[in-house]
């Protein structure tokens, strides 16, 4: 199922994607893509749809985030090798873990607000992990059990504020829309293995990124059951899996992102974003 949140920012209405690609209200069905609706036996539901019967959308609405009530927006760094060289930074042996502050995540095709005082705005394409159901301290085998299903993830970073002076990543990472999240919530059960989907980011139609989630030097469920050994995962957290080569820091000279840019990222079988980056009205 490709399941998706439309309508103006803060009042999205859940809804499906039918086979011909057209949007179908889920809202007498479901309040929200959140919580209980996104463990198995709340998808299982769903599935058992037929989607000509629900109300189709009419026209092109704004499409927001495809998860509602986010309690965590979990960034991992480093996790492609070559993305961890072209940084000048040792190679992890382990997840280096960050926090995105949920006030960042917006629509997939939102504009980008460079905040006040940004001069090295940049893109990182990521695959995130939605989860499904509560995981503590689960194993790599079981932790697909607890995986509600996948989006595309734009990890807007801000290299000064997040590596300059003291250095601390949450602030590089947080700021208003710098967590454009979907367009859809793919179900687990559409995506036969998720670690072999190609990724993709271009900036005015000039590519940027382009790799393949089969160079993650963590998988989705070493990082599933990793991080549950450190903290709760619980319905509608995402995880955003790192990115691959090609973020402006890592280019010589560097490159990063103009007011009036434009980027285009996807994910093979998740969809494609597009964003405009501006600048932050104060």
């Amino acid at each position: 199922m490709k399941l998706l949140r439309y309508g103006p920012s803060g009042s999205e209405r859940p809804g499906l994607l039918d086979g011909g690609g057209r949007i179908r209200d889920l809202s007498q069905i479901i309040p929200d893509l959140a919580g209980d609706v996104l463990s198995a036996e709340g998808l299982d539901r769903l599935r058992g749809l037929e989607p000509d019967t629900l109300p189709r959308v009419a026209g092109e609405p704004r499409i927001g985030p495809c998860v509602g009530r986010v309690p965590k927006f979990i960034g991992i760094g480093l996790n492609y090798r070559d993305h961890a060289e072209e940084a000048g930074m040792p190679i992890p042996t382990e997840p280096v873990l960050f926090m995105k502050a949920t006030s960042c995540i917006c629509g997939p095709n939102d504009d980008v607000m460079r905040p006040a005082g940004s001069l090295k705005l940049d893109y990182e394409v990521e695959l995130g992990v939605v989860i499904g159901t509560v995981a503590r301290y689960v194993g790599t085998e079981q932790a697909f059990e607890h995986v509600a299903g996948y989006c595309v993830c734009n990890d807007v970073s801000e290299r000064g504020f997040q590596l300059d002076g003291s250095g601390q990543w949450v602030k590089g990472k947080s700021a208003d829309t710098f967590g454009p999240i979907g367009p859809w919530l793919v179900s687990a059960d559409e995506i036969a293995d998720p670690q072999a989907l190609d990724l993709y980011l271009h900036v005015n139609e000039s590519q940027r990124q382009r790799g393949n989630t089969r160079t993650m030097i963590f998988g989705v469920s070493e990082l599933v059951s990793y991080l549950s050994r450190h903290l709760t995962l619980e319905p509608g957290d995402i995880i955003c899996t790192g990115t691959p080569p090609g973020v402006g820091l890592g280019r010589k000279p560097p490159r990063y992102l103009d007011d009036g840019d434009v980027v285009r990222l996807g994910i093979a079988g998740l969809g494609e974003q597009r964003q405009r980056i501006v600048a932050c009205a104060r």
